[in-house]
């Protein structure tokens, strides 16, 4: 790992023991809009259709819970755009995903498991159905800075990493997360990482909760140190985020 800018760092990541968890994820790119602007009819009816069969998912033992979000803001000042287009003319889609399902089990297995399951097969088949493209994996947790809050509404935010070195993102990550904690007061953040056989578009996805939009996007956009340490290192080690912001649907 190539660290930058090191006298910026304000504090160590306040980490927690990881998560036993496992999460099946399902991400739908949908509407051309702006995410910013009211979606369309077909966005509309997919998220009502997706929340009444995720909801029938919880009745599962080992389903902890089952969450519908809509994006609302992607805040491409996030991302290291020479990067991601080198990295697209290889093939690779840039995550603009305005609709995601994130379905939390009781471990990795139950959610490879879940992925079996006639239900989830129809929740999936449904997206599919009413998106331009979907993208799903199984995941572990294997930082977690606190539990994420589900049970009421809030700024979520879903961070797509691509690396060059995939080896280096959870480092990268841990490195700078405590900036986020002391910055905007961020207490809670789960980081996925596909298991063994999934695909690795992203080679983590980060994702937490803030009360307000007004704790995190200021901060992102205005706050020098943001570019000058937590974007810097991400770049000093070939890495870009692809942060969306969304609310419960």
């Amino acid at each position: 790992m190539h660290i930058v800018n090191k006298h910026l760092n304000p504090a160590t990541a306040p980490l927690l023991a990881p998560s036993e968890s496992g999460y099946l994820l399902l991400a739908a790119e949908i509407d051309r809009r702006p995410m910013f602007l009211p979606g369309s009819a077909n966005q509309r009816q997919l998220i009502a259709h997706a929340k009444t069969l995720a909801a029938a998912l919880e009745r599962d033992d080992d389903v902890v819970r089952a969450t519908v979000f809509r994006g609302f803001a992607h805040l491409a000042f996030g991302e290291n755009h020479r990067l991601l287009r080198r990295a697209e003319s290889a093939g690779f889609e840039r995550a603009r995903y305005d609709v995601v399902v994130l379905i939390e089990t009781s471990t990795p297995d139950a959610a490879a498991k879940l992925r079996q399951n006639a239900g989830y097969a129809q929740l999936a088949e449904r997206v599919g159905a009413g998106a331009r493209r979907t993208f799903q994996i199984v995941a572990a947790s294997p930082r977690n800075m606190g539990d994420v809050d589900f049970t009421r509404q809030g700024v979520f935010l879903f961070n797509f990493f691509f690396g060059e070195d995939e080896r280096e993102l959870v480092p990268v990550w841990e490195y700078t997360a405590g900036w986020w904690s002391v910055k905007t007061g961020l207490d809670n953040s789960r980081v996925l990482a596909p298991v063994d056989g999934e695909r690795r578009d992203y080679g983590i996805i980060n994702h937490c909760r803030w009360d307000r939009l007004r704790d995190v996007a200021p901060n992102m956009a205005f706050r020098p140190s943001f570019r000058r340490f937590v974007l810097a290192n991400f770049a000093a080690n070939r890495i870009s985020a692809q942060p969306t912001l969304y609310r419960l649907a």
